[in-house]
């Protein structure tokens, strides 16, 4: 892994395949592994602060986990910078907030890695479904991850009447409206996608007005991304109550989607008929509940915050450090929502000891 063209054809190699076993992902890891620390001085000052050197890390577990504060604070890439490289920034609440910035040379390993797991986990054996897009498209967003991924599932998975029902301006509610009663009319299913957020601004308008749909067997919903102050907050149960009532779409069928601008790859729940509910990701994405303030994996069976090793992070770091935590369950890890008290100083100090190790 000297040049950057290794990595690229390996993992393009190894998302394309059907599975790996524990061996064969911790070893493109550590490969992975050896090439960031190689490339990226921040991130080898970072590692060597810890204690983590090529020749010690044995197993993707070993590889310390980059605060996504990190982001912030300073550029982490392997590759030079490049004019035609997408950057891919976190949304900051305020205006005073820095903004996280994720560089993409190329997205051949992001967008592979996104329909291969797209198509297992929400189309579901459908190849393609019309769908509403419920959030702003790349022109008016082109920092976005999640608005390239939304662009990625129309052009990939939606059919030519596929549209955006979203601009800066709002949401064209009147249009909404009358492509869900073309569904029904038709009894086509019909796959809505968007922010979490922008579906609280719908069941408010429905609820509003009266309205309700029963969309066609196979229909399905994807939210993302929670409220971040666009809407007002619902519980979990609430919001997938409401949406099953007024869409018709059962729960089991309103999936949630886990992602993240500092990550390359999401996590998916099998629907959301019990909250909270498990998330999962392919095989090219592990995770592991750490305490943030030693990146130590806590007890078996404890909460902690979620560290996920996300092998299509070839460019910037493949391990990260959320603000999220998380609890174990069979098959993947609920997500119980953002630290706070002691967990959150926790990441504070993370953050504080990977810009000490990392600046000359």
């Amino acid at each position: 892994m000297n040049n950057a063209a290794a990595p690229v054809a390996e993992l393009l190699e190894f998302i394309a395949q059907d599975g790996c076993t524990d061996e064969q992902f911790d070893q493109l890891a550590l490969r992975l592994f050896a090439y960031q620390y190689g490339a990226s001085a921040p991130y080898r000052s970072f590692c060597q602060r810890r204690g983590a050197t090529v020749r010690n890390v044995k197993t993707w577990s070993d590889i310390p986990a980059v605060p996504i504060d990190a982001f912030k604070a300073m550029e982490l890439r392997c590759e030079p910078a490049r004019p035609d490289e997408r950057v891919f920034m976190t949304s900051g609440t305020t205006r005073a907030d820095m903004r996280g910035r994720h560089f993409h040379p190329h997205l051949d390993v992001y967008d592979l890695s996104m329909t291969r797991n797209f198509d297992k986990r929400v189309m579901q054996g459908t190849a393609r479904l019309p769908m509403g897009i419920l959030f702003p498209d790349e022109i008016a967003m082109p920092n976005s991850s999640l608005a390239h991924y939304l662009a990625l599932a129309k052009s990939a998975f939606g059919t030519e009447d596929s549209r955006y029902f979203m601009s800066p301006q709002g949401i064209d509610l009147d249009g909404l409206w009358r492509r869900l009663e073309e569904a029904e009319r038709r009894g086509e299913p019909y796959a809505l996608l968007g922010a979490s957020f922008s579906f609280v601004h719908v069941i408010d308008a429905l609820r509003k007005e009266g309205r309700s749909f029963q969309l066609p067997p196979g229909s399905r919903i994807l939210d993302t991304g929670g409220y971040k102050g666009q809407s007002r907050e619902l519980p979990l149960d609430t919001f997938y109550s409401e949406l099953s009532e007024l869409l018709g779409v059962p729960r089991a069928l309103c999936i949630n989607m886990y992602g993240m601008t500092e990550l390359s790859t999401q996590f998916y729940d099998d629907g959301n008929a019990v909250v909270p509910s498990v998330k999962s990701g392919p095989h090219w994405i592990r995770s592991r509940l750490v305490d943030p303030a030693t990146g130590r994996t806590v007890p078996a069976g404890e909460r902690g915050i979620l560290a996920h090793c996300d092998l299509g992070n070839f460019n910037s770091v493949n391990t990260i450090l959320t603000e999220d935590v998380g609890l174990p369950a069979d098959g993947g890890f609920l997500l119980l929502g953002r630290a706070e008290g002691a967990q959150a100083k926790g990441c504070s100090l993370a953050v504080e000891e990977f810009i000490r190790s990392a600046t000359p």
